[in-house]
């Protein structure tokens, strides 16, 4: 399983969080693109901070703050460039710091530090810089918080800062003090490493570091490396099982279009996996039984969110179901069609040291699809068949009784 750990050794803010993740292999025209839908050309070079080699990311952002519906605009308005499930994320990361923010100051109307035009090329870099690693899960170690004070638009604030206390609250990630006075997280670093986390650091057992990358922070502190270290490994074994809600309704007064729609809103809001059977409900009478597989902390939220999109009166909640999750890794395979090649990645479901299942990845493939004018299920069995070969041709290779 492909996985990727964040060190916030030394804190953690969003300008490091996509710098680390630039420098573990992130598609940085990919990323690039993405922050100048939202502000402006990047700038990223190479820096040493304390003897490391760090990536370091300047966004080039003015400092405007911006209320959360105007954060929203500015994300919709990247979207003919950003996919759409970066977006989602980047929304939640938001809602994260807004509830935060409106538990310690009340209710309020613009954001301040983290509502800034480098915040949101932040969440949006960093988000953006995830989704092209394609790896299977994320966990994050102990975070540096720091200490003392700090001057922001609030005034004198202790350190951690408030918003970042409350946010990561209740998220299961592990903090600590840390050796350096001054703010180590900020209220973005936190949220974004919340949002991300997956894992739990416990369940990672034993790995091979595969990527390693480093993002600087701003300051220089001579004796402690201003940098969040982020690393890509493969696990050794198969991780332990995971709990998860199982959240059901029926209805039998919704159209179709509404359903995939909900499927969506669902899916964006933080579940795991959503889907819809066709039932024969009383008296006969078709309906769809709406299943939404989800954290046990976002239960509550999706709940209301599957009330809300369906109309449904109750929701069924079957809570802490054991799930076990197969080895997953991803693999690059070579295609050829209609003379045209091309290098497209697969996700390998693996049991007993095989490969038992595999299934190309649906976004390039539909591109590809698009560049030849080829339906999309042609090119996904293409690269399919074409992975599947690549299995035979190792297994052969490594003769009788080898794995």
């Amino acid at each position: 399983m492909r996985v990727l750990v964040f060190d916030p050794f030394h804190g953690a803010a969003g300008d490091m969080i996509t710098a680390a993740l630039l420098d573990c292999g992130a598609d940085r025209e990919r990323v690039a693109a993405a922050m100048r839908a939202v502000v402006a050309e990047p700038a990223v070079e190479t820096v040493t901070r304390a003897g490391i080699r760090a990536t370091k990311v300047n966004t080039h952002a003015t400092p405007v703050h911006r209320s959360l519906d105007e954060v929203f605009k500015r994300l919709d308005d990247a979207s003919p460039v950003v996919p759409p499930e970066v977006l989602a994320t980047a929304r939640r990361v938001f809602s994260r710091i807004n509830a935060a923010e409106t538990e310690v100051h009340g209710a309020h109307v613009h954001f301040h530090e983290v509502g800034a035009d480098d915040a949101i090329a932040d969440v949006i870099g960093a988000c953006t810089a995830l989704a092209t690693l394609r790896v299977d899960g994320i966990a994050v170690l102990p975070i540096a918080l720091g200490s003392g004070t700090a001057t922001g638009s609030h005034g004198t604030i202790p350190v951690p800062a408030p918003a970042t206390v409350a946010i990561l609250k209740g998220s299961g990630l592990t903090s600590m003090q840390g050796s350096n006075e001054g703010e180590l997280c900020t209220p973005t670093g936190a949220a974004l490493l919340a949002e991300f986390s997956s894992l739990n650091q416990a369940d990672l057992g034993g790995y091979t570091i595969t990527a390693v990358g480093y993002g600087a922070g701003s300051r220089d502190t001579p004796h402690s490396p201003n940098v969040l270290r982020a690393m890509v490994v493969e696990t050794t074994g198969a991780l332990p099982q995971d709990t998860v809600d199982l959240l059901e309704t029926n209805v039998d007064d919704v159209r179709g279009e509404v359903i995939g729609e909900s499927l969506a809103r669902f899916m964006a809001a933080g579940a795991r996996d959503a889907s819809a059977t066709p039932i024969v409900m009383k008296k006969g009478r078709p309906g769809y039984l709406v299943t939404v597989i989800s954290l046990p902390e976002t239960s509550a939220a999706l709940a209301r969110l599957m009330a809300r999109e369906l109309g449904t009166l109750g929701i069924r909640c079957i809570p802490v179901v054991h799930r076990f999750v197969a080895e997953r890794t991803m693999a690059d395979v070579d295609v050829e069609i209609c003379g045209h090649k091309k290098r497209l990645p697969v996700k390998c479901g693996w049991m007993d040291g095989r490969i038992y299942t595999l299934k190309a990845e649906f976004d390039t493939a539909r591109d590809w699809a698009a560049d030849l004018d080829l339906p999309v299920r042609d090119v996904l069995r293409a690269i399919e068949d074409a992975a599947w070969n690549q299995v035979r041709e190792k297994r052969q290779d490594a003769g009788p009784g080898d794995k």
